[in-house]
Formats: structure tokens, C-alpha cells, sequence
């Protein structure tokens, strides 16, 4: 709707966007945009299934749908993925119009999941729908693997289908997550891989004690300076051709009781690494540990391990997406393994193609997100035509 509550749609694409972002789906509620989505589908012959994951009180929907081609297990399979749940909205009367009700203003659409990835699985839905009446008969198989859990713990959502489909011997062959990854202009950057996140808390133990009498205490911040200042300055590794080296970087750290005359017991630190294949969990946790050591650090530790690195090496995938994208726009893309991780780190585990496309990303998570429209229709064909090169 505009800003007067009026209808202003291009296209089918626009108009499912503007259905899916209606519908209140704050992570990891639904809001019942798979129902939607899964009614498109079965119109065409997709076969589906909704997969509900985790507890009562967090309870998580998933939906995959596929439609076999008429090479049947001969042919390849090219799995469309994403999310429907959305990050919270922040303080509403921050945001221009209500994000909940689609509203277009200077050519924008507006509203929470505009950009991060209900704009994305319109264009993905739209593209099939225009392909399937093209192509009937196409040889190979589509997908659909659609979660409500990418924005939450992302326990019980795409990882969850991962090992439905493991168990059931299905095969992706390839897979196109729709991730905002474009920077200026729709197809601009595309992401054939994503670092591994690691993420640790460190407790390091003191004795708390008076200000006035440091003998009779150990402080830990003083423990840990010369540690965390060899850290902090460590070169882990020197990435490669694909990702660039490993960073680490401090989240927060935390020490004290508030009180200016009390040496604190404990000191907090969180942190995390984003790695790239130069380095593997163990390594960084042995590293990290050595450094600790060589300092004498007393401390307790705890890993939170997001995701392992993956990477698309450049073949059939790319070279159909990268062609799409100059065909519909003129562009020439760039592969990038940048930015943060995505539920294609699971989906990776079961498939060797799988690389993210989007929308523009500037706005996402913001107040008053957005997409552009003109955006919309050239993001369905490069969809299409990314599945006429691969799947036809």
C-alpha cells in the first residue's frame, strides 16, 4: 500500500512480497507466510511437507517442497532457500509507516523483511511459477527449503530440515539461499561462501579485595591485560584467494562490582573469530589457550561454535547465476565470501553448490527497511533464468 492505504502493485512478484511482509512473523512465529507460500506451490505439482521444530513455548515451522522433473534421480535438483521470520521491529514510533503494513513511498517498498528475505522468496516463488509454465516438462528438480528460525538460535530450523532430508536420501545438487547480498545494484555481489563464526567467554579469576590493599587480592583484569593485548594482536592466519584472514575480535568485557574501592573478583570477556579455511576450531581454541598459558591466566572457558567456513568453488552454479544476472541487468557480479554467516552453512553439509543472492542489503535489520521496486521484477528473472540454464 502507498502512504494513503492504496494499492500500489507493479507485479506478481511485488504483490507476494507485499503479502508476505503483511503478515507478522517476528522470529521465530511464522505468521503464516509458509501456508502461503505452500499453497503457490502445490499449484504447480510441488510436493511438500511443514517440519515443526523445538520447544512448546519457541516452537519453529519449516516447510521443503520440491517438484520432480522429468528426468527424475537423473536429473539435477536446484533448491531455492530461505526465511520468513523477521528481527524484531525496534521502537515502532521510530519507523515511518506501521512495518507491518507493506507501504511504498519514492519508490520503496517498506516494511519489516523487505529486504531480509520475504522480497527475496516472492521473486524466488514468482520465478518458479513463470518457469514451470515455460517449461512444464523441465528435466531436472526445484526446491524449497523455507525456515522460521534463521533469525533466532537457528536450532530447530534449517538444520533441522538438513537432517530430515539426510535421513530421507534426498539430494540438492545446488542450492540459492536468498540472502540480501547485493551492495549498490540487485545482482552487483553475489556470496559463493561465509567465514566460520567461533564464538568463547572467558571467566578469568581473581580475589576480590579491598582497593587499598592490592596484596590481599588478585586482580584479574591485570591477569589477563598482557594476554588479551598478545591477542588482540595475533595474525592467525593469512586467508587465501577465497576469504580473508581470520579476525578476532573482543564483544565485550566486563569487570567490577560498580564500587571505585573494590577490586574486582572475576573479569568477563566474550569474543568471537570470524575464520576462514586456513584455520579450523581446534586450531583457534589451542592458540587461544597457549596465549592464556604462557600467561599464567587462571580462567573457565566456554566454545560456542556457529558454523564451519564453506565455499562454492566456481562451476556450474555460478556460472549459471553470474550469467543470469548479466543477462537481466548487464552487470558483471562479484563472488564473495564477506559479511556474516547464513543458514548456507547447513545447508553446505548436504550440498556442494550453494551460493546467496539478493536484494540490496543497506537497510536491513534497520528502522524503515526497505527494498527499491524497480529491483524486484529484474531479482524474479535472474531467479528465472537461473533456473532455465541450470534445470531445463
Amino acid at each position: 500500500m502507498d502512504a494513503q492505504g492504496t494499492t500500489n502493485a507493479v507485479g506478481p512478484a511485488l504483490r507476494l512480497a507485499e503479502q508476505l511482509i503483511a503478515r507478522r512473523s517476528v522470529t521465530p512465529e511464522d505468521g503464516g507466510c509458509q501456508a502461503l507460500i505452500a499453497e503457490r506451490l502445490a499449484a504447480l505439482g510441488f510436493e511438500w511437507h511443514s517440519i515443526e521444530s523445538g520447544p512448546v513455548d519457541f516452537r519453529v515451522s519449516n516447510l521443503w517442497a520440491v517438484r520432480r522433473g522429468s528426468a527424475g534421480q537423473g536429473g539435477r535438483l536446484l533448491a531455492f532457500a530461505g526465511h520468513t521470520d523477521v528481527v524484531p521491529t525496534g521502537p515502532l514510533e521510530q519507523w515511518t509507516s506501521d512495518p507491518f503494513v507493506p507501504t511504498h513511498r519514492n519508490g520503496r517498498l517498506y516494511g519489516r523483511g523487505a529486504a531480509d528475505m520475504k522480497t527475496s522468496i516472492a521473486c524466488m516463488v514468482v520465478a518458479v511459477e513463470e518457469f514451470v509454465a515455460a517449461h512444464p516438462e523441465h528435466a531436472g528438480s526445484i526446491g524449497f527449503l523455507i525456515t522460521s528460525d534463521e533469525e533466532g538460535p537457528a536450532l530447530d530450523g534449517t538444520t533441522r530440515v538438513v537432517q530430515w532430508l539426510r535421513e530421507r536420501g534426498e539430494r540438492l545438487d545446488a542450492c540459492i539461499v536468498g540472502e540480501p547480498t547485493s551492495v549498490i545494484a540487485v545482482g552487483d555481489m553475489i556470496k559463493n561462501g561465509r567465514r566460520g563464526s567461533l564464538s568463547g567467554r572467558l571467566r578469568v579469576w581473581g580475589v576480590q579485595g579491598h582497593i587499598a590493599y592490592p596484596h590481599l587480592a588478585k586482580n584479574p583484569i591485570h591477569a589477563l591485560a598482557p594476554a588479551l593485548a598478545e591477542l588482540t594482536a595475533m595474525r592467525w592466519d593469512e586467508g587465501n584467494a577465497h576469504f580473508p584472514p581470520t579476525s578476532w575480535q573482543v564483544s565485550n568485557l566486563h569487570a567490577g562490582t560498580g564500587a571505585s574501592n573494590v577490586i574486582p573478583g572475576e573479569a568477563v570477556v566474550d569474543f568471537n573469530f570470524r575464520f576462514s579455511t586456513e584455520s579450523t576450531p581446534e586450531s583457534l581454541q589451542q592458540r587461544l589457550l597457549d596465549v592464556l598459558s604462557r600467561h599464567g591466566v587462571e580462567h573457565t572457558l566456554d566454545w560456542t561454535l556457529g558454523g564451519r567456513p564453506f565455499l562454492t568453488a566456481p562451476g556450474d552454479l555460478t556460472q549459471a547465476l553470474s550469467g543470469a544476472i548479466l543477462e537481466v541487468t548487464g552487470r558483471q557480479t562479484e563472488l564473495s565470501t564477506t559479511g556474516g554467516t547464513s543458514d548456507g552453512r547447513f545447508i553446505a553439509q548436504i550440498c556442494a553448490q550453494v551460493v546467496e543472492c539478493g536484494p540490496v542489503n543497506a537497510s536491513i535489520h534497520q528502522i524503515d527497511e526497505h527494498v527499491a521496486v524497480a529491483d524486484i521484477e529484474p531479482l524474479k528473472d535472474i531467479y528465472r533464468k537461473t533456473l532455465e540454464r541450470y534445470v531445463s
